[in-house]
């Protein structure tokens, strides 16, 4: 489990909120998508940038105790930033409450500050245990995550309180089958590129990168991650590091394109 934490530590920020490029009413010109040998290329220059991210356990650290925390993780995460989430799982840690059966324990009330640090916290306790409830009634995590990643990633859907993004990070992240995590980030990005796949819309942007990047779980992982990475440390939403960013040379934003004009940055 030490070895979980370190590795969930290094995720922060899957809700990633404003993209940065609210102001600006259309991302720019319209302009035709990365194709996939474009996309190999900005991969490799991220890598080559940030290294392998590779969020959440290796296979050898692979089990139901890890593929439940993910799950949880998922769910904190919303609408906050990943330390918010950590702390939350840490005080369920502390309170000895890993397992869904133990969560279900817990009087709402005292889920509730439990999972203080990852704010909204009372909804995010029904949140937690109505997908305790759903892992008892599947008869386990494992069975929760069996099947293939649309069979997976519709009944996650199905569940109250989980939407896309969260689906598609529970189904990549723990259930280790092919889908693309879309968020703030990968819009602001690709928007800022002066190439977005289409309008900023999630089903759009996770259909255009399945169909692109194929269906090799480390590469989308890698992806989703290393898209993360790039848009906190270099793209961020407010006073980006174009200069130091290793995509300057590709990027319409940098050079003060139709997504700059106008704006602070």
């Amino acid at each position: 489990m030490a070895a979980t934490r370190r590795r969930a530590s290094a995720s922060r920020g899957l809700q990633a909120g404003r993209t940065g490029l609210e102001g600006v009413r259309e991302p720019g010109p319209a302009r035709r998508p990365y194709t996939r040998r474009d996309l190999e290329v900005i991969y490799r220059a991220l890598i080559e940038a940030y290294g392998p991210q590779q969020w959440w356990p290796t296979a050898a650290e692979d089990g139901p105790e890890q593929w439940f925390e993910i799950c949880l993780g998922a769910i904190l995460v919303q609408n906050t930033a990943w330390r918010g989430a950590a702390s939350a799982l840490a005080n369920l840690r502390g309170a000895d409450a890993m397992m869904p059966e133990a969560i279900l324990d817990l009087p709402e009330p005292v889920l509730g500050e439990l999972l203080r640090p990852s704010g909204y916290f009372n909804a995010k306790a029904r949140k937690v245990r109505a997908f305790c409830a759903a892992v008892l009634d599947a008869g386990g995590i494992d069975l929760l995550l069996a099947g293939g990643a649309d069979e997976v990633r519709a009944r996650l859907l199905a569940l109250w309180g989980v939407g896309p993004e969260t689906a598609d990070a529970m189904t990549l992240y723990a259930g280790r089958k092919p889908t693309f995590v879309v968020d703030a980030y990968a819009y602001r990005l690709f928007e800022r590129l002066g190439r977005p796949p289409g309008k900023r819309d999630y089903d759009t942007y996770r259909t255009y990168f399945l169909g692109k990047l194929g269906d090799d779980v480390w590469t989308l992982n890698q992806w989703h991650a290393l898209i993360v990475r790039h848009g906190q440390q270099t793209c961020r939403r407010t006073a980006p590091q174009c200069e130091a960013g290793v995509l300057e040379p590709r990027c319409e934003f940098a050079r003060g394109g139709p997504g700059r004009r106008g704006r602070p940055e």
